[in-house]
C-alpha cells in the first residue's frame, strides 16, 4: 500500500481539495478528471451535496490521460484500498473494473434510473449489476472557424476529402497573415484518444469497429486501411507534425488560440471556446464529423462519456452512493451542461429550453448519438485495454511512417487473435 501511495504522490501529483462542514458526519472521497473544467464542476457539485447532507467531501484530481488514470485505479482497487469511495470512470471501463464496484440499484430508485438513455444503463450493467451510473455522454464533434469559412465562401465539409480540400484552401489564403495557422488538429498521441479518433475514420469508411459484437476481429480490411492512410496524409500538410503528440487539451489550445481551421474534440470544448476570454468566442461552429468514401460511407462519432462508481472497499457505501445519485441527478446534470457543456445522460433534459438556449448544438446531439460508434469494450470485456493498446500501436505506427496501413492492420489482426485466443473473448 505504501508503494501505491508513493506512486500517487510523486508520479501523478494528485491534487486534493476538501470541503468539510462543522461536525461532518462522514467524509467521502471522490476522484474527478482534471480535463478542462471537469475538476471545478465536480468540486462545486460535491461541495453542494456536502452542504445539503452535513457530510464532508475530499476531491482527488486524477490525470486527464485515460490510460494513466486506469492504471492508477487498477493499482488502488487491486490493493483493496479504501482511499477513494467514488470513482469517475470512462464508459469503456465497467467491464474491466466491475468486480470492485457495488450494485447501485440497491441505492438509486428504479424510477430515477429510467430517465437515463437505455444504451448507457446497458453499458454500465455487468452480470445484472449496475456497477456505475451515467455522469455525462460524449461523442466526437467537428469544430470549425465559421468566420474563416464564411470569409472564403466555404461550407462545413460533408466528407473527409472535402475537409482536406477546405483546410488547404483556407491555409493557402490565410498563412501570409497567420503563419501559425493549421488546417486540422485532433488527438494523435498513442493513447485512448487516438483509438476514438481513428475508430471514427474507420467506421466512416465502412471499415467496422475493430471487433464486432459477435467477437469477430474485423479491422484488417481495405476500408480501414484507406481511412488510416488518408489520415497519414494530413500529417505535415493540414495537420502539424506535433499532432502525433496531441491529446484533447493540446488540440483545444491550438484551436482556441485562433490557430486552427478545424478541430476534432468532445463537447466540453464548446463552453471553453466561447468563454469571455476566448480569442475565438462567437467564431466557432459545430458539425457532424465528415463521412468517408465508398459504399459503406457514413458519419461516425466515437461514443464516449463518463460514469460514477462506488468502490466495494468504501467504508461508507450508502453515503457514497447518495453522492453519486446527487451528481447524476437531472438538476446537477443541467448545471454542468450549461456551465461546462457536458451533455446530459437524462432524456428529460433534451427538451429543456434553458439548456437548448445555452447549448444550441444540443438539439442535434441525439442525431450525433445515433451515428455514434462504440468501442468494442463490451464484447472484449476485461481484455479491452489490451485490444485498444494493440490497435493504437498499429494506427500510430502507420501515422509515423512505420509500415503501411495494410501491413500494420495485418499484424494487428494476428495480435488480436492471440489476445482473444482465436476469437474466444
Amino acid at each position: 500500500m505504501a508503494r501505491i501511495v508513493s506512486f500517487i504522490a510523486t508520479a501523478l501529483a494528485w491534487l486534493v481539495i476538501s470541503f468539510a462542514p462543522a461536525q461532518a458526519k462522514v467524509t467521502i472521497s471522490i476522484s474527478c478528471s482534471s480535463l478542462g473544467v471537469e475538476l471545478e464542476l465536480c468540486q462545486e457539485g460535491a461541495n453542494e451535496w456536502a452542504k445539503q447532507t452535513g457530510n464532508a467531501v475530499k476531491l482527488v484530481a486524477t490525470p486527464p490521460d485515460a490510460q494513466e488514470r486506469l492504471a492508477l485505479y487498477q493499482q488502488l482497487l487491486a490493493a483493496g484500498s479504501a482511499d477513494i469511495d467514488v470513482f469517475q470512470i470512462d464508459v469503456v471501463w465497467p467491464g474491466t473494473l466491475a468486480t470492485h464496484f457495488i450494485d447501485l440499484k440497491q441505492y438509486i430508485p428504479a424510477e430515477e434510473l429510467k430517465d437515463h438513455f437505455t444504451t448507457l444503463l446497458t453499458n454500465d450493467t455487468v452480470d445484472g449489476k449496475l456497477v456505475a451510473a451515467p455522469f455525462f455522454v460524449d461523442a466526437g464533434l467537428l469544430y470549425y472557424r465559421k468566420d474563416l469559412l464564411d470569409k472564403h465562401g466555404l461550407k462545413p465539409p460533408r466528407d473527409w476529402a472535402e475537409l482536406t480540400q477546405t483546410a488547404k484552401a483556407v491555409l493557402d489564403a490565410e498563412r501570409s497573415s497567420n503563419g501559425k495557422l493549421q488546417g486540422f488538429v485532433w488527438q494523435g498521441r498513442a493513447y485512448e484518444g487516438l483509438t476514438c479518433n481513428s475508430i471514427e475514420w474507420v467506421a466512416s469508411f465502412g471499415g467496422g469497429s475493430i471487433v464486432e459484437t459477435d467477437g469477430k476481429i474485423s479491422i484488417n480490411n481495405p476500408q480501414a486501411a484507406a481511412a488510416i492512410t488518408l489520415a497519414k496524409g494530413w500529417i505535415g500538410t493540414i495537420s502539424p507534425e506535433g499532432v502525433l503528440n496531441y491529446a484533447e487539451e493540446d488540440a483545444r489550445g491550438v484551436f482556441q488560440s485562433g490557430n486552427a481551421v478545424f478541430m476534432r474534440n468532445w463537447p466540453y470544448a464548446w463552453a471553453l471556446a466561447n468563454a469571455p476570454d476566448s480569442p475565438v468566442k462567437g467564431k466557432v461552429g459545430i458539425a457532424l464529423l465528415p463521412q468517408g468514401s465508398g459504399s459503406g460511407a457514413r458519419h461516425a462519432a466515437a461514443l464516449g462519456g463518463q460514469d460514477l462508481a462506488v468502490s466495494k472497499y468504501s467504508a461508507n457505501p450508502k453515503e457514497a452512493a447518495d453522492l453519486v445519485r446527487y451528481l447524476t441527478s437531472a438538476e446537477e446534470q443541467k448545471r454542468r451542461a450549461i456551465k461546462g457543456s457536458f451533455n446530459p445522460t437524462r432524456k428529460s433534459l433534451y427538451g429543456d429550453q434553458e439548456l437548448l438556449s445555452a447549448l444550441p448544438f444540443l438539439k442535434d446531439f441525439e442525431a450525433v448519438l445515433e451515428s455514434a460508434v462504440a468501442r468494442p469494450s463490451t464484447v472484449t470485456g476485461a481484455k479491452y485495454n489490451r485490444v485498444s493498446s494493440e490497435y493504437v500501436r498499429a494506427v500510430h505506427n502507420t501515422l509515423t511512417g512505420k509500415g503501411t496501413a495494410e501491413e500494420n492492420l495485418a499484424n494487428l489482426e494476428k495480435a488480436l487473435e492471440r489476445v482473444s485466443r482465436g476469437g474466444r473473448w
